[in-house]
């Protein structure tokens, strides 16, 4: 009688999802082959295959050995016998593919088989190609690709969790390429919060890089938010710190003010001025505003009581030059005489808000808030008059000239990180809500926004515009056609209510306990078996269960190449020469942290002072580790790629350096002897 290499046990007990299996006593217990093909027998977290007459059901192994031995039979067999606990996860009947759920239940002497290569491909199905992406391959399942459906990642939500170095990066920059491919999707549109600025190293030739640094890179653009399309409570916690209700209510009204009188002089479209509200999208002068508030509680008059006091009683101080009037262009205050009894009174116009002005007047001039309150274009003038109104901003960020938007928030405070990402998804959200009948609403051309380092504004005791927002997005946005990613490292610090709306996870290697308990605690189905697999998972492969796959999927995710990953590479302490750097690197005679503080105080990591490094073109050179070398004659720079892939400039180099290097025999050994630690560099 022939032995089915696949076949191994048959089913003892069922009790609910629960299957126990005893093996067969020739059944494989380590590696076998059928059709040419390896496979490993019996491991847990594989699937397997319940033949019930012509009804397939499938579940994932929990379990192997002594524990899994059926109560009733643990005495009588101490020692466990061969034993498999199966959880069953769902069916497939004859001609249809998988389905989750059970419409019938294994019986006593049912054969359990495992899953070959073929029974894969039956099982995962020849999806339609248009409507789910590749993402990598099953992990054990030979070349059996793993895809996943486009349209339920998106409008149901998805979560990428992984530890730090486990691929969770390079996983998104994977999804994300997949995702926004030109030729495939030429309506596609996604949203990047990217706190480390990483990802516009992977996909800069697919995305338009918003940088809220105040000297953005040449390559990307000014990252603006306007301040007056925030509703009033978030913008008064921005600019002046806390007020209570009733100032609240004093500053909503001077807003209103500022806001019709921005109207009378030029119209928008969709605006009535008899309901504007505080929260009311409506261009006014923040600058104009704070003037006015700083000389209602700073100035004092020549005429005392606030029915005599006006513009014409003002009290300035002089110098040589005349009266010292203020500018609320520049956010200059006036200065005003000192009170003098009988003579120059306090103003009687006050709020009692002198300490918030004070410091809406700091935050005014603070170059690391010029991309809310300085928001180029769509800065109102003193009149309230835009250059550029919501429509451009909205063009930019939701259907621009590439289908992503990286918005960089690396130079970002972290003070206002939380405000700041909820006041982005509000407009971006509030924008396609209103417009979703239309063609570039939501449930027109839907869109992803995807929240890197989510933990750091969805924390579970994060109470801000962000947490609230987003919570607002995973309960609504599926109707509106917005779709949210969420990307942690720290899953058990996510809000609860955030993660348990994701309908698709996609988990890499998690080494803390509590984050494992958290996310299968937040699967929707009875993967505990495979689940436990989180803590040994390899760099790159990942568990996905939820919405977007029929059949939860052990994969390999595609790796990305050398030059197209995110920026979240370790720093080398050994580096693997010719690389430069590391602790092997000699010790400098005069280390130059003139530089290094240079580079700090114009918040410019590379140290070039906020400019863009010199574009070259390379000329390949013959040598085992340096792929290509170019020149600058003019700023004396030199760039290398190296065999790895890595790209870094050196600068300084004089040009008899250069053609010394060209010259010198071995260009790895000139290049590691003179100029690797010799000149400062930094890495592209």
């Amino acid at each position: 009688m022939t032995v089915d290499p696949t076949r191994l046990g048959t089913v003892e007990s069922v009790g609910g999802s629960t299957v126990s299996v005893a093996l067969d006593v020739n059944a494989a217990s380590g590696l076998t082959y059928v059709g040419g093909q390896g496979y490993r027998a019996g491991q847990v977290g594989n699937f397997v295959r319940i033949a019930i007459g012509l009804i397939d059901l499938y579940g994932v192994i929990s379990e192997i050995g002594a524990g899994a031995a059926p109560a009733a039979v643990a005495d009588d067999e101490p020692h466990g016998h061969r034993w498999m606990r199966v959880q069953l996860v769902g069916e497939a009947l004859p001609g249809e593919p998988f389905r989750r759920g059970l419409g019938e239940y294994p019986t006593i002497g049912d054969p359990v088989f495992l899953l070959t290569e073929r029974d894969l491909v039956r099982l995962y199905g020849e999806p339609d190609e248009l409507r789910h992406i590749r993402i990598g391959q099953l992990a054990g399942g030979g070349s059996v690709p793993a895809r996943i459906n486009l349209d339920r990642l998106v409008t149901r939500h998805a979560a990428v969790l992984g530890a730090t170095g486990s691929g969770k990066s390079t996983t998104v920059a994977r999804l994300l390429s997949r995702i926004v491919d030109s030729d495939a999707y030429p309506g596609a549109r996604a949203l990047l919060f990217d706190l480390h600025g990483e990802y516009a190293a992977a996909l800069g030739d697919c995305a338009t890089v918003f940088s809220a640094a105040a000297v953005p890179r040449a390559a990307h653009e000014h990252l603006y938010v306007p301040y007056w399309a925030l509703p009033l409570e978030l913008l008064v916690e921005l600019t002046m710190g806390a007020v209570d209700d009733k100032a609240l209510a004093t500053i909503g009204e001077l807003v209103v003010a500022l806001k019709r009188a921005a109207l009378a002089t030029g119209k928008l479209d969709g605006v009535d001025p008899d309901t504007i509200t505080p929260d009311s999208p409506v261009p006014f002068s923040l600058k104009q505003f704070w003037f006015d508030l700083h000389q209602a509680e700073h100035a004092t008059h020549t005429a005392q009581g606030a029915i005599a006091q006006n513009n014409d009683t003002i009290a300035y101080d002089s110098d040589e030059n005349g009266e010292l009037k203020g500018s609320p262009a520049d956010v200059i205050p006036s200065r005003y005489h000192p009170q003098q009894a009988g003579q120059v009174f306090l103003s009687q116009h006050g709020k009692q808000l002198r300490r918030q002005v004070d410091l809406l007047g700091q935050r005014l001039r603070d170059p690391r808030y010029a991309f809310l309150l300085r928001p180029g274009p769509f800065e109102p003038d003193l009149d309230g008059q835009i250059e550029a109104d919501l429509d451009v901003l909205l063009r930019d960020w939701l259907g621009g000239r590439q289908p992503l938007a990286i918005l960089d928030l690396s130079a970002v405070p972290s003070a206002v990180i939380n405000a700041l990402v909820g006041a982005i998804v509000t407009i971006s959200y509030e924008s396609l809500l209103w417009g979703r009948a239309l063609p570039e609403g939501g449930r027109e051309r839907p869109i992803l926004m995807v929240f890197e380092e989510a933990h750091a504004y969805l924390g579970k005791e994060d109470g801000g515009l962000a947490g609230e927002q987003v919570r607002r997005v995973v309960r609504e946005g599926r109707k509106y056609g917005v779709g949210a990613l969420i990307v942690s490292q720290r899953p058990s610090e996510l809000d609860a209510t955030v993660l348990s709306q994701c309908g698709t996870l996609i988990a890499l290697r998690l080494s803390n306990s509590s984050d494992r308990q958290h996310v299968t605690g937040a699967a929707s189905d009875n993967f505990q078996g495979l689940l436990a697999n989180l803590a040994i998972l390899r760099t790159g492969e990942a568990l996905i269960l939820g919405e977007a796959v029929g059949m939860p999927m052990r994969v390999q995710v595609d790796a990305l190449e050398e030059d197209r990953r995110p920026d979240s590479h370790d720093p080398p302490v050994i580096a693997d020469p010719p690389l430069p750097g590391g602790w092997t690197a000699p010790r400098p005679d005069d280390p130059d942290y003139a530089t290094v503080v240079a580079a700090w105080r114009a918040q410019d990591a590379r140290g070039l002072g906020g400019k863009d490094p010199k574009t070259m073109d390379r000329e390949p050179v013959d040598s085992e580790n340096i792929s290509s070398i170019g020149y600058d004659a003019e700023s004396e720079t030199l760039e290398v790629e190296f065999s790895s892939g890595h790209v870094y400039q050196y600068y300084n180099v004089p040009p008899g350096e250069y053609e010394a290097l060209l010259s010198g025999g071995s260009i790895g050994k000139y290049f590691a002897a003179n100029i690797r630690n010799a000149y400062q560099y930094a890495r592209l």
